[in-house]
């Protein structure tokens, strides 16, 4: 069995029967990064498993702060054993450092979790941002407009994500550009 297989198992298993539509996600987060992992080169076997570990955080025996990306890479690092590049960039999806600001937790993500730059970490942006709550495509815009629809007005998701947007269309772009020049 290989990482992303193992990666696969993981997220099923932590996500498939707790909370099956974040399951359906992560399913198409990972259909979706398999099929942009070939621009990232030596790394693409990362953001394969990274794209299926992404929202494990959201498990019910893994919430310890309320921010999904900090609760799933602590546990891939603690408990797990993950990859260190995989638990950054679980720890730094979708531009996680926002929420982590906005919830006073920007201090512990940074010491824990080292950024990722690049392609590597536009890829898994890519990947989330692009992929409807059921694993469908979707364009990013109408992506971005559904969180901000499911959690509301003056929720703190809501405005980090808001906030984010911005540079979540930048990562999507970036992305779209190396497809377009592969």
């Amino acid at each position: 069995m290989d990482q992303t297989e193992r990666a696969q198992d993981l997220a099923r298993l932590l996500l498939s029967e707790s909370i099956p539509r974040r399951w359906a996600h992560s399913q198409g987060v990972g259909r979706k990064a398999e099929a942009v992992a070939h621009l990232v080169g030596d790394d693409r076997l990362t953001l394969i498993s990274a794209a299926w570990l992404h929202d494990v955080g959201y498990a019910p025996d893994l919430v310890v702060t309320g921010m999904h990306q900090l609760d799933g890479a602590r546990y891939l690092r603690d408990v797990a054993r993950a990859d260190d590049l995989v638990c950054r960039l679980v720890a730094h999806h979708s531009c996680a450092f926002i929420e982590a600001r906005n919830r006073g937790l920007a201090d512990q993500l940074a010491d824990e979790f080292e950024p990722v730059e690049g392609l590597l970490s536009d890829a898994i942006t890519y990947a989330d941002m692009t992929t409807t709550p059921v694993g469908e495509p979707v364009d990013v815009e109408l992506r971005l407009a559904e969180i901000l629809s499911r959690y509301g007005d003056g929720d703190l998701v809501a405005e980090s994500i808001r906030e984010a947007s911005p540079l979540i269309i930048g990562s999507v772009r970036a992305v779209e550009a190396a497809l377009a020049g592969a």
